[in-house]
C-alpha cells in the first residue's frame, strides 16, 4: 500500500513533520543561495573584486551544487532522505562559518564552496519525500506549496539581510546561519522519515542502470533545458546582479534595491504555489509552462532597454517576474512523471542540474562580458559600470531564458500523472 493511503492520523503527523523539517533546511539553503546579491557591494568593499571575480564567488555555490545533483539523486532513491540531510546540514554550518570569517577572497571561494555541497542535498530530499509520502496527483502542489514556504528564506535574502547587514555585519549573520544549518542537520537525523515506497539497492549495476534509462529517455530532456534557461537566468540576475543593477542604471538606494529583490522573491513563491495549484487542477502541464515562460521573456524587454521606469513600474515588474519564473517549477513534475517512479529521486536531480548549470555559467559570464566593455571608470578603487555595460551582463541572461522558452514547445503533456510504460520484452 502506498505510504500516503497507509496509517492512521500517527503516521500524517510523522509525514507532517518530516516535511516541515526539510522546509526549514530549504529555507536555509534558499538564503544562502541568493545572499550575494544583497551584500553585493559588502563583498566588493571587503575583498575589492571585479564583476567576474564577484561572478565567480557567487557562482561557487552554483558549480558544486551542479555537480552534486546526480550524485544526490542516487543518494536519495538508495539510502533515504534522512542521512544525507544530516550531513549536508553539517558541511554548510561549516562553509557559512568560514565563509563569515573569511579574510581573503580564497577563503570565501573555499567557504562558499561547502555551503553549496551542503544545500545541495535539500531540494532534491524534499522532493523524494514529497514523491514518496504523498498522492502523485498533488505532487506539483505540494512541491508549489513547500516553495512558497522555503522562498521565505530567498526573501530574507533580499531587504532584511542588506539592512541587518548595515548594523551588525554581514559577517555575524553568516556565522549565525552556520550554527543555524548545524541545528536543522541535527533535526533532519532525529525528525526526517524516510517513507516507504520501493528503492533501489546500493548496486552499482543498479543505480547506473536506472541513471541511464533517465539519461536516455528524450522525454527528460526539454524539461531539462526549460529548468536551465529560465531557472538559470533567475539564479544568475536575482542571485547576484540585480541589486547592482538597479542601484546604477536606475538609480535606486540600496534599501530600495533590495526591496525590489524581495519582492521578486515574494512573486516567485507565490507564483510557485498558484502555478502547481494551477497546472495539477487544469491537468495540464505544458500550456502552463508556455505561457509562464513567454511572459517572463516579455519581462526581459524591460530591462535590455535601460530605460528608467518610475519606482512604482519597477516593483509591479519586479513582482510580475517573480510570479512568471514560477513557471520553471512544473519542470520537476514533467520530468518525474515522464520516467519510472521509483527513480523520481534521479529524474528530479537531472533536470535541477540544468538550472543549477547556467546559474554557475551564467553568474559569471555576465560579469566577465560586463568587464570586456567597462570604460575604466572607478570610485574608491572599486570599479563603476555604467547602464550600456549593464546591458551587455543582462543580454546574456535574457538569451538563456529564451532558450528555455523555446524548450518549453518540445514539453511532453503528461496529464499530471505518471505516464512511463516499462519496454516491452523482445520476441
Amino acid at each position: 500500500m502506498p505510504p500516503h493511503q497507509s496509517g492512521g492520523s500517527s503516521a500524517r503527523t510523522a509525514r507532517a513533520v518530516t516535511l516541515a523539517v526539510v522546509i526549514a533546511a530549504y529555507m536555509l539553503s534558499f538564503f544562502h543561495r541568493f545572499a550575494p546579491a544583497g551584500i553585493a557591494h559588502d563583498l566588493t568593499l571587503a575583498f575589492q573584486t571585479t564583476a567576474a571575480s564577484l561572478g565567480a564567488l557567487a557562482a561557487t555555490y552554483f558549480y558544486v551544487y551542479t555537480i552534486m545533483q546526480v550524485p544526490t539523486g542516487v543518494l536519495v532513491d538508495t539510502l533515504g532522505p534522512r542521512r544525507i540531510l544530516f550531513l549536508g546540514g553539517l558541511v554548510a554550518a561549516a562553509g557559512s562559518v568560514l565563509f563569515g570569517l573569511a579574510d581573503t577572497l580564497n577563503e570565501a571561494l573555499v567557504g562558499r564552496t561547502l555551503v553549496g555541497l551542503g544545500v545541495s542535498v535539500t531540494f532534491i530530499a524534499m522532493l523524494k519525500i514529497i514523491a514518496v509520502n504523498f498522492d502523485e496527483r498533488r505532487f506539483a502542489t505540494l512541491v508549489g506549496a513547500s516553495m512558497l514556504v522555503g522562498n521565505l528564506g530567498s526573501v530574507l535574502a533580499g531587504a532584511p539581510l542588506s539592512l541587518l547587514a548595515q548594523s551588525i555585519s554581514w559577517r555575524g549573520i553568516f556565522v549565525g546561519a552556520g550554527a543555524l544549518s548545524a541545528l536543522l542537520g541535527v533535526a533532519c537525523w532525529f525528525f526526517v522519515k524516510d517513507g516507504g515506497g520501493e528503492r533501489p539497492r546500493f548496486d552499482r549495476t543498479v543505480i547506473f542502470g536506472g541513471l541511464a534509462s533517465v539519461l536516455k529517455n528524450r522525454s527528460t530532456w526539454p524539461a531539462v533545458v526549460v529548468n536551465f534557461g529560465l531557472a538559470g537566468s533567475f539564479f544568475s540576475f536575482a542571485g547576484l546582479w540585480a541589486t547592482p543593477y538597479l542601484m546604477r542604471v536606475h538609480e535606486l538606494t540600496r534599501a530600495q534595491a533590495s526591496s525590489h529583490l524581495s519582492l521578486y522573491f515574494a512573486g516567485f513563491a507565490l507564483g510557485c504555489f498558484f502555478i502547481g495549484t494551477l497546472s495539477d487542477r487544469l491537468g495540464k502541464r505544458k500550456p502552463v509552462v508556455i505561457a509562464g515562460a513567454f511572459l517572463y521573456c516579455l519581462l526581459w524587454l524591460f530591462w535590455l532597454t535601460n530605460i528608467r521606469l518610475p519606482l512604482a513600474a519597477t516593483y509591479c515588474l519586479f513582482g510580475l517576474m517573480g510570479l512568471t519564473t514560477a513557471s520553471f517549477a512544473l519542470t520537476w513534475a514533467c520530468a518525474k512523471e515522464v520516467n519510472p517512479p521509483m527513480l523520481s529521486g534521479m529524474s528530479t536531480s537531472v533536470t535541477n542540474m540544468g538550472g543549477f548549470l547556467a546559474g554557475a555559467l551564467l553568474q559569471p559570464l555576465a560579469g566577465w562580458a560586463m568587464d570586456q566593455v567597462w570604460d575604466g571608470t572607478l570610485a574608491n578603487g572599486v570599479r563603476v559600470y555604467g547602464p550600456d555595460t549593464f546591458r551587455v551582463g543582462m543580454a546574456c541572461m535574457a538569451a538563456a531564458a529564451c532558450i528555455g522558452f523555446v524548450a518549453s514547445f518540445w514539453v511532453k503533456e503528461t496529464g499530471c500523472r505518471n505516464i512511463w510504460q516499462a519496454p516491452r520484452p523482445g520476441p
